[in-house]
């Protein structure tokens, strides 16, 4: 539950904000860990673009591999390089070629949440696009 920042008193009452997911980009190959450059998550320059990912923007980034999360920020590499450079402390908690998800959120009101649909980005095994989607698939049973 939100504290809702429209009351001044913060009076007990609570907002209905919901945060979503935004944007997502699904599975990108790691190329470099870099731990003494300053912290942030560098990703192949088209890719935020696509997805709808801000420069300096908050994210989230997951790895696959080894099931370790983190929040950085987002910083643009060269377009078309290909690369998933994870920079900083975070550095520790990936090596190259391990698959990662970066993924930004976005707070919503509820009549918003209804009827958001995400951007999702799928790459292949070397980090190229292979679709855009704008909803999360259902999992099977």
């Amino acid at each position: 539950m939100w504290r809702d920042n429209a009351d001044p008193r913060g009076a007990g009452r609570f907002s209905d904000a919901v945060d979503a997911p935004k944007a997502r980009i699904h599975r990108a190959t790691v190329t470099r860990a870099e731990q003494h450059y300053e912290g942030s998550v560098a990703v192949d320059g088209r890719l935020p673009d696509l997805a709808g990912i801000r420069e300096y923007e908050q994210v989230h980034v997951w790895n696959v591999d080894n099931g370790q999360r983190f929040v950085t920020y987002a910083i643009r590499a060269e377009e078309g390089s290909g690369t998933a450079s994870v920079n900083g402390a975070a550095a520790l908690r990936v090596q190259p070629r391990h698959k990662v998800i970066v993924a930004a959120w976005a707070q919503l009101d509820a009549a918003e949440a209804e009827r958001f649909q995400p951007t999702l980005v799928y790459l292949d095994a070397d980090s190229r696009l292979r679709r855009i989607d704008r909803s999360i698939p259902k999992q099977a049973a």
